[in-house]
């Protein structure tokens, strides 16, 4: 058998040094290749959490009814989109408009009572300027019946005074005496009169002043009895408004437990409002994450619900107080023998922008992937 011819020295040797400048090509590609995801991974993902524990959510509004009432008419269904002031829910309004008429009669009956008293406490007052000028009528006749009684009395002195001499009758005398008692009776009277009607005037004078005081600095806007009456048909119009539900914010009707025909009671739930355009994302970040976040960082955040193309941009608008285990029904007790140190998340609130949402609305339970860029400060 023939021998197998010896290597060609110069050609191993350039075998030898293609490999090492092909291994030495490669060591150079791998440091760039790292080079350059280094630089990119500190330009660009440095100082940034993420997690994929995190859900949208917000503040939705429960529906209720303020007044009892047989419902008339439905005007939301499920998943519909309302605006704030859309009618929802009309209820029967016959017992309402009744109140109503109810409390327009009252306010009417307070009205006329005002103007009656304001009547009586003007004719109190006539009767006590009555009372006066009968005082003054009364005076005035004591003044005469008294000058009365000094004429009778002049009289009958001067008759007496020649009756001695016979000039005068018997008759004539016995008359100026009659004259004279009738005189002082006419004073008597007189000054009896007077009597009755000052103690008149001081009855019409109280009675002037209990009707005054009723209406003393009211008007028939502000009596009392007027602004209850009123007080009273102000609530039954607001309680005839009320059967008419109304939507207190946009957003998108849920959980709807209302049929027509249905007696439902004043504060019973009967529909949820999800404001899709003003929601939120609850972020589930493990303690160990929160050496730099702050409140006002920037968040980018993504959705399944739309897929990576829609990238939501929001910001760190609040930290949580505790934990979810914190305020569980059941919180975990750590106090054993057999304790694992479990790591905790705690619930950041994100803000979203308001744009973006209304762009893509989001939906509440929805899950996010949110990345905060810790170094913004």
């Amino acid at each position: 058998m023939a021998e197998a011819p010896a290597p060609d020295p110069a050609v191993a040797g350039a075998n030898g040094a293609r490999r090492r400048q092909l291994f030495l090509h490669l060591a150079l590609g791998v440091v760039i290749i790292a080079a350059l995801w280094a630089a990119w991974y500190f330009i660009f993902q440095a100082g940034r959490v993420s997690t994929d524990n995190a859900y949208v959510g917000a503040d939705s509004a429960q529906i209720t009814s303020q007044v009892p009432g047989n419902v008339n008419d439905v005007r939301a269904a499920g998943t519909q989109v309302v605006r704030k002031g859309d009618v929802l829910v009309i209820l029967d309004d016959a017992d309402a408009r009744l109140e109503v008429a109810t409390a327009q009669a009252a306010l009417r009956q307070a009205q006329q009572r005002f103007a009656q008293q304001s009547a009586i406490a003007g004719a109190a007052q006539a009767r006590v300027d009555a009372s006066a000028a009968s005082i003054n009528q009364a005076q005035a006749q004591l003044r005469s019946a008294s000058a009365n009684v000094e004429k009778a009395r002049i009289e009958l002195a001067r008759r007496q005074s020649i009756a001695d001499s016979g000039a005068v009758a018997g008759e004539e005398l016995t008359t100026a005496r009659a004259g004279l008692a009738s005189a002082i009776a006419a004073r008597d009277l007189a000054a009896a009169t007077i009597a009755a009607a000052q103690a008149n005037r001081a009855a019409t004078s109280g009675d002037a002043a209990a009707s005054a005081a009723v209406v003393r600095g009211s008007t028939p806007n502000t009596a009392p009895d007027v602004v209850a009456a009123r007080a009273r048909l102000d609530m039954a119009m607001l309680d005839l408004a009320r059967t008419v539900i109304r939507a207190p914010i946009d957003g998108v009707v849920t959980n709807r437990q209302v049929q027509v025909g249905q007696r439902i009671a004043a504060g019973a739930p009967i529909m949820i409002l999800v404001p899709v355009t003003t929601a939120f994302v609850d972020a589930n970040l493990k303690e160990s994450q929160f050496s730099k976040i702050r409140i006002g960082q920037p968040v980018e955040l993504t959705s399944d619900f739309y897929g990576s193309d829609v990238v939501y941009h929001g910001r760190v608008a609040g930290i949580a107080g505790g934990t979810g285990a914190a305020f569980s029904l059941i919180p975990a007790q750590n106090a054993t023998g057999n304790w694992v140190k479990v790591v905790q998340r705690l619930p950041v609130r994100i803000a979203l922008d308001p744009r973006e949402l209304r762009a893509h609305p989001l939906r509440v339970g929805l899950t996010m992937e949110a990345t905060i860029d810790t170094r913004a400060r």
